[in-house]
């Protein structure tokens, strides 16, 4: 049977969650993060996540089907907290705690566990300094059907952090996210693989758009840091460099998470072609 604890003050377990919320090296040295929201959470159970602990509404009169539905769950931390607590867990308003937040682990993942096959499609994220543009690109690499995503730089943001997790609206628990120190690794396991991706940079320097490059074999794409762009070794280490069309009026150019996006469409639709 599942233990409950009973958190209504500000103790040592309240601010161990706190933790995972606002500290990134914690986070990770706990190995878990807080999921908020019920579709992440739901994907994140779905997917085979390990869920170590579910926070609820200890305020609540009556939980509905889903939150209950999940409570039934075996051999899983329980922790009734008050909703006044729950809600700054939540992010939310203090008249408005979410019902449950769960506390899930951290997969480890490694670029050696990612094998590539004739038509995949992955995407880097260069040196990422928002998690919210790393969860929208997550969110838009499941949405066009992209096999991992990969995540580039020792200071990029975190996947983990609940600004991503949020952004990713839960695409986060449906395809592997992994982190890499540098571009030069990434370019090595690349090369490494039976069907070796072509590596692909976005930069507004490309001397070809997007459309003029062949996609739809195995395929890597770069999408460089939001202010930055590229770094030269991606630069350097990609088999060609391409450039997302734009308006001559355009007052600047498209952010990380867009141009990522719209470089993963434009492999989807020659795909699908």
């Amino acid at each position: 049977m599942a233990r409950t604890l009973q958190v209504s003050v500000r103790n040592a377990k309240f601010q161990q969650w706190e933790t995972l919320l606002r500290n990134r090296n914690k986070r990770h040295r706990a190995g878990s993060f807080l999921v908020q929201g019920v579709r992440p959470i739901s994907l994140a159970v779905e997917h085979g996540w390990t869920v170590e602990a579910l926070l609820y509404d200890a305020d609540r009169p009556r939980l509905s089907d889903w939150a209950r539905g999940l409570l039934e769950r075996p051999h899983t931390e329980q922790a009734a907290v008050s909703g006044e607590l729950l809600a700054e867990l939540g992010e939310k308003d203090e008249d408005n705690p979410p019902e449950l937040l769960a506390q899930v682990k951290i997969p480890e993942r490694r670029l050696a566990d990612l094998a590539t096959r004739p038509d995949w499609l992955g995407i880097v994220i260069d040196r990422p300094t928002s998690p919210g543009n790393v969860g929208s690109l997550i969110r838009s690499a499941d949405a066009f059907g992209a096999d991992a995503v990969v995540i580039t730089g020792r200071n990029a943001a975190d996947p983990y952090d609940p600004k991503a997790v949020r952004a990713s609206t839960g695409s986060l628990f449906a395809l592997p996210v992994v982190s890499a120190a540098s571009a030069h690794e990434v370019a090595e396991w690349a090369r490494k693989q039976p069907h070796a991706p072509m590596i692909i940079g976005t930069d507004e320097r490309g001397e070809q758009t997007l459309s003029e490059h062949d996609l739809g074999g195995p395929t890597l794409l770069v999408v460089g840091n939001e202010t930055t762009g590229m770094s030269k070794s991606w630069f350097e280490l990609a088999d060609a460099t391409a450039r997302i069309p734009m308006s001559p009026k355009a007052a600047s150019s498209l952010n990380a998470a867009n141009a990522g996006s719209v470089a993963l469409y434009e492999a989807a639709r020659q795909r699908a072609a």
